[in-house]
């Protein structure tokens, strides 16, 4: 690899994760926000300002990892649009992590991860699987040894959940990071053309299409 460090970026959830990790998979740093709605202001200059903090040129990214959901439209679309336009113009390779996988990546192997889905559905993660929704007014159906960690889910999961949930997204940037340095040394990036986020709710006007999003107009 040309770069010695890689980027890792996270902007599926209700706070903005980005974080730089060393090629044999350790974090070196990490920072965190609250997104609200200021992706598009907020993320390039925290990204910058990290780089700094660590003395590190952009050219020494050997990779951007991105996480790609399942998460909120906006969001996901500016952390995509970001990491390629990083990834372009710096001639460097890009690799799509699933937010889901990597917040369970460091959990005990019965754990599964609940997220909003809008303002009243859930949708429930487990690794390797298809997420599933969860309607409003009905609860997750666990197997007997599942253990639930919500993420973003204050009001709508028990304390405990919420707990693992925290706790999960403390160690995002460096699971981001140690998987995709798996994916790295394995050769497996991603082509910045088809790489596309996993949405879990769309705004009004748009809707899903093999894999992309179509503005209801758009279509015939």
């Amino acid at each position: 690899m040309s770069g010695d460090v890689l980027l890792a970026i996270d902007t599926a959830t209700t706070r903005v994760v980005v974080g730089l990790g060393r090629p044999d998979g350790t974090l070196i740093d990490a920072t965190e926000w609250p997104a609200g709605y200021r992706h598009g202001e907020t993320l390039l200059p925290a990204i910058d300002e990290l780089l700094t903090r660590n003395a590190t040129d952009r050219s020494r990214l050997a990779a951007v990892v991105v996480g790609t959901g399942p998460g909120a439209f906006t969001g996901l679309r500016v952390g995509l649009a970001t990491a390629k336009g990083l990834a372009h113009g710096l001639a460097t390779p890009i690799i799509g992590i699933s937010t889901g996988e990597a917040l369970l990546r460091d959990m005990p192997p019965a754990s599964v991860l609940l997220l909003p889905a809008g303002p009243s559905d859930r949708l429930l993660v487990r690794r390797g699987r298809p997420a599933t929704i969860v309607a409003a007014g009905s609860e997750p159906d666990l197997e007997p040894d599942e253990t639930v960690v919500a993420v973003d889910l204050p009001d709508r999961a028990p304390a405990d959940d919420v707990a693992r949930g925290e706790a999960a997204r403390g160690g995002l940037a460096a699971a981001l990071v140690a998987a995709g340095v798996e994916r790295l040394g394995k050769g497996d990036v991603d082509d910045l053309a088809t790489l596309v986020p996993e949405y879990v709710t769309l705004p009004r006007g748009v809707s899903r299409e093999s894999g992309e999003v179509a503005w209801s107009h758009d279509r015939p």
